[in-house]
């Protein structure tokens, strides 16, 4: 197959913290990054290229990150977290390939998707494999917990994507709607990935509530600032295109603030550009200038702000240690990347 799958964080958005909680597990990375290129085989030639080309591509590997360093902080003694993490990071990838059919994308990570360059039916179908292959991973592992607690987050992950297609384009989309979808499509692996590396290090139960608190807070945080960031001019120098959730017309919580807060005629703006599809040259300006004149941008990393906060609260029913300060920074720059 021939891939090769960098954990590499020194050109990552998330700076120095990434590159720390990396340095921290650097082994179990580097043992991570050989179940994935063996469990990628098959003698089917396309799916090892097409998969390949989506999980070496320069991802930031938060997920499997939280369950390698979950499971050091609480003192792991085998080695089932490095499977869980791999099974972690199929599942993320798997959703990326389907999500990028749905969403008709072009571009994943700067460089051209997998279904642009294979078609959406090779695309689906690689997906498929990376869930068979995780769930593998899972059985392999041999604790039903852990298969409960991964196998439910894959099935909210598929309810979360469902509840977007019913609110993309509708501006009547209310904050607590785009929270339920949130919660699931994002939300949900992150509260797995680190809940998951705490069982496999023996957790108590209330060292598993407060690894899942962590896990699912800081994944709506994640969220809620990469929504905020769409629309600002900070996006371009993270690497990615300013407006893409605008010209696809999502409905994010900008959006849905600014709707709700503007007049009639601002009302009728966002529907003939989201809802229509009907967007004109300077529209994407004019959409950031009302989410400007209603502060939506802000209260959107606003309320980022607290669900890290309780991420954080989490933190500190789990042990002390370089792995907890290193989890809290790399909270604290989900949040300044908006900044």
């Amino acid at each position: 197959m021939g891939a090769v799958i960098s954990f590499n964080q020194e050109t990552s958005p998330f700076g120095n913290s990434v590159e720390r909680l990396v340095n921290l597990v650097s082994g179990d990375l580097d043992a991570v990054n050989t179940v994935i290129l063996d469990r990628m085989k098959s003698p089917v030639e396309m799916i090892p290229t097409l998969a390949g080309h989506l999980i070496s591509s320069g991802g930031k590997r938060l997920r499997p990150l939280l369950t390698l360093s979950t499971a050091r902080m609480l003192d792991v003694e085998n080695d089932h977290h490095i499977k869980l993490a791999a099974a972690v990071e199929f599942i993320h990838t798997a959703t990326l390939l389907h999500d990028d059919v749905i969403d008709e994308s072009v571009l994943r990570r700067g460089q051209a998707s997998a279904n642009v360059l294979w078609g959406n039916k090779s695309s689906v179908l690689v997906g498929d494999f990376l869930f068979s292959r995780s769930f593998r991973l899972m059985v392999e592992v041999g604790s039903f917990k852990v298969l409960d607690i991964l196998s439910n987050a894959a099935a909210v992950i598929a309810e979360g994507e469902v509840m977007q297609l019913s609110t993309a384009k509708d501006t009547a989309t209310s904050e607590e709607d785009y929270m339920a979808v949130i919660e699931a499509k994002t939300a949900a692996l992150f509260a797995a990935a680190a809940r998951s590396g705490g069982i496999a290090a023996g957790a108590s139960p209330d060292q598993e509530e407060a690894l899942d608190q962590f896990g699912r807070n800081l994944g709506i945080a994640f969220q809620l600032v990469d929504d905020a960031l769409d629309y600002s001019g900070r996006q371009a120098t993270l690497g990615k295109t300013v407006g893409d959730d605008f010209r696809d017309g999502k409905i994010t919580l900008p959006v849905v603030l600014a709707y709700r807060r503007g007049t009639d005629e601002e009302r009728v703006f966002w529907q003939r550009t989201l809802e229509e599809g009907r967007q004109d040259e300077g529209d994407l300006r004019q959409a950031t200038r009302l989410m400007e004149k209603y502060n939506t941008i802000s209260d959107t990393i606003d309320r980022a702000s607290n669900f890290g906060q309780q991420a954080r609260d989490a933190l500190t029913k789990l042990p002390e240690g370089p792995i907890n300060k290193t989890l809290s920074e790399v909270i604290d720059f989900c949040i300044s990347r908006a900044y």
